[in-house]
């Protein structure tokens, strides 16, 4: 029910993300989602591929600094209020969020958000419990 994202650390500065999308392209390396939060100075790329080891393996090849996070992918219905359903939960059980971010699968139909927690086994326990669809790793690389 875990999945695996890579962050990497980004010198703040044109052609910075175009040399990440470059070498993952040339790798044949599909990105599922992304994110990216900044300072003046660096940011920080967050992404989930279908290849964890490959993108990993080719970054840190080409002088990237890389890190493996374990984070949870949640499926919620894309409507006013999805998300707001998910938070309710993790609140009433005092799970704290590090951050998330969230994509529209394919069909439009669900948004899959994704999360990070100091416990992800309590907060796949939770959400389990609690009737809502954590998505296992395999199954998000493949959207």
């Amino acid at each position: 029910m875990k999945v695996e994202q890579i962050s990497i650390f980004l010198e703040n500065k044109p052609g910075g993300l175009e040399r990440v999308t470059r070498i993952l392209k040339e790798a044949n390396i599909n990105i599922r989602t992304l994110s990216i939060a900044d300072t003046s100075e660096f940011g920080i790329l967050r992404l989930i591929v279908n290849d964890v080891e490959t993108a990993v393996r080719v970054l840190k090849a080409d002088g990237f600094r890389i890190s493996r996070t374990t984070v949870i992918a949640v499926e919620v219905p894309d409507r006013p209020g999805g998300l707001h359903g998910i938070m309710e939960v993790l609140s009433q059980h005092r799970l704290n969020v590090e951050y998330l971010y969230a994509f529209v699968e394919k069909s439009g139909e669900n948004a899959v958000i994704i999360f990070r927690f100091a416990d992800p086994d309590r907060a796949i326990d939770v959400l389990l419990k609690n009737n809502l669809t954590v998505l296992p790793g395999a199954k998000l690389y493949s959207l």
